[in-house]
């Protein structure tokens, strides 16, 4: 057991009583989870904390420690010193003052999808959260305070991202908010805002809530609740059946035939299907959404736990390493593993022998329904994402469409592009949500894999032989500077243009290309690349290479990380 002097001292260093902000909660939890595993009662301890944070989050009448922005995917902070009812309230009434400027300001017509508050009241909004601690007593805030707009709200509870979406298409609706940071560890918040046409809001937007949270956050001196009659209507709302609705009635458009495709997988007598939820919202829904499937199904970490063991929850290879070694000891002949980020906008896949991600499985997916769907149409993908879907698309004779990190940046191809994807583990197809969304994905994996007998890894072995072999990785550092200091270190990588000798692996490589689409992505002339540029949602700096050789992505690394120093920005 944990001694009681033990925690009373984890409590001195980390907790100031009555203080909620010289406290540092977080840091807490994660020095008691490291004792949890061994020691239940740790968990007793660790509770005692939540219930400070949600103190926290309720009383807090201050301003957030970090500024309220939008970035490529909404607003996210840590929950407590950003994200808590004052903050999360004015934000929801600067998106109400956004639909009253619908009243005088047509040109937003064209970005919000409703051409006035009435309307927006009246189509109604859906709200949800993902597993994060906290989300309910928010979810409740946003809702009342729409309510209180007179706006009907779709209350729909916890669930995912992409379900959101689906949900929103389906209701015709006005909005939806899913108070979610994604993929961040266990000590932050987030709200993402999609406006009627069920993608992440354009920047035009939510440079207004951003302008309009910030004002109101340092105008108003605290929260008053329960002085308002709710106005609008409330509908508890099965967002996850909307979602198989919305899949089901668009097979004709993507070709993937939802209800079919379960049979086929849950007769195929040799298949094991591996899904990690890593705790997050997807363990909700993934045994109603692999129906007759499901008894292949064998889900890790589908219980209740908002610190998320400690980790961050993301999909990354170190987190896939328990669905890799559960196939791996598989005798069956297909496999096929996932894992799934809280919110589930986010997934990547192993057969146990090869890790697929977004890099490869976007492409592999758009050849896939060019190929064996016999769609025809381009392919679309962020400007950081692997080379594989250019090398695709050049040779089936059909456009590419190139853009910076967000999904909000494919809003011009959404209903022309086959496949949309991100190099952060996001998808979607056409037919489908304009947000990324981990289900679509996995339905085209078990598609793929029971379509043509073979394991992901050897799809993509089939497909190095017709494209070519690309070698992507990406990593990122935490950093101290923002705003302008920051963009003003980044630009001193200007002096990397075209014509600029680099050396990478003791090699010297020439710059052939300079794109800045989205930061700075230099490519040499052998076709490998690096790309540096700001995350839009952490403190943190990310860069992105690829090398047309297995040996050579570790050197591209290695140079990022040389370059970042060389501007100031590595210790």
């Amino acid at each position: 057991m944990v001694p009681d002097e033990q925690i009373e001292r984890l409590h001195t260093n980390f907790v100031v009583k009555n203080n909620h902000s010289r406290s540092d909660y977080f840091s807490l939890i994660r020095e008691l989870l490291k004792n949890r595993e061994s020691d239940p009662s740790a968990q007793s301890a660790i509770d005692q904390i939540y219930r400070l944070i949600e103190d926290e989050i309720v009383t807090n009448q201050g301003v957030p420690v970090n500024e309220i922005n939008f970035g490529t995917s909404g607003w996210r902070g840590i929950l407590g010193k950003d994200v808590f009812l004052k903050s999360v309230r004015c934000v929801t009434e600067a998106i109400v003052d956004l639909y009253r400027m619908a009243d005088t300001e047509s040109d937003l017509h064209q970005f919000l999808g409703v051409s006035s508050l009435e309307e927006a009241r009246e189509r109604g909004c859906l709200v949800g959260w993902d597993n994060r601690f906290g989300g309910e007593v928010l979810g409740q805030c946003v809702t009342d305070t729409l309510r209180e707009h007179g706006f009907k709200v779709y209350f729909c509870g916890e669930t995912t991202t992409g379900v959101l979406s689906a949900a929103l298409l389906e209701l015709q609706a006005a909005f939806s908010v899913n108070l979610t940071p994604s993929h961040n560890p266990l000590d932050y918040g987030g709200y993402k805002f999609n406006a009627a046409d069920g993608g992440p809001a354009a920047s035009e937007l939510t440079a207004i809530i951003t302008q309009k949270s910030r004002a109101r956050i340092n105008a108003q001196s605290e929260v008053e609740e329960g002085h308002t009659k709710l106005r609008g209507a409330l509908v508890e709302t099965d967002s996850f059946a909307l979602w198989q609705r919305l899949v089901d009635k668009n097979k004709g458009t993507h070709r993937l035939d939802y209800r079919s495709l379960l049979d086929q997988v849950g007769a195929h007598r040799d298949m094991d299907i591996v899904i990690d939820s890593v705790h997050g919202a997807s363990r909700l829904h993934i045994k109603r959404l692999l129906g007759p499937a499901a008894i292949k199904l064998e889900h890790l970490r589908g219980e209740s736990d908002v610190t998320f063991g400690g980790i961050a929850p993301e999909p990354s290879s170190e987190n896939m390493s328990r669905v890799t070694q559960r196939l791996r000891d598989s005798r069956k002949k297909l496999k096929i593993g996932a894992i799934i980020d809280p919110d589930a906008d986010r997934i990547r896949f192993t057969d146990g022998d090869m890790e697929i991600s977004m890099n490869q499985f976007g492409a592999m997916s758009y050849h896939y329904l060019h190929e064996y769907k016999n769609l025809t149409g381009m392919v679309a993908k962020t400007v950081a994402t692997s080379n594989l879907a250019n090398s695709v698309a050049v040779t089936l004779g059909e456009e590419l469409f190139e853009t910076k990190v967000g999904f909000k940046e494919f809003k011009p191809v959404i209903g022309q592009a086959l496949v949309y994807f991100e190099e952060s583990d996001g998808i979607s197809v056409i037919g489908h949500t304009p947000e990324k969304d981990a289900y679509i994905g996995l339905l085209l994996a078990l598609d793929m894999v029971v379509s043509t007998g073979k394991n992901l890894g050897e799809i993509k072995a089939e497909m190095d032989e017709l494209y070519g072999e690309f070698y992507p990785d990406r990593d990122g550092v935490a950093v101290s500077l923002k705003g302008e200091p920051l963009l003003a270190a980044l630009a001193k990588l200007k002096k990397y243009d075209v014509g600029t000798s680099v050396t990478i692996g003791g090699k010297k490589k020439i710059i052939k290309e300079i794109i800045t689409k989205d930061g700075r992505k230099m490519i040499f002339e052998d076709d490998s690349w690096l790309m540096v540029r700001p995350s839009g949602t952490e403190p943190k700096v990310r860069f992105y290479v690829e090398s047309r050789d297995s040996d050579g992505t570790a050197h591209l690394v290695d140079a990022a990380r040389s370059m970042l120093a060389e501007v100031g920005l590595l210790d």
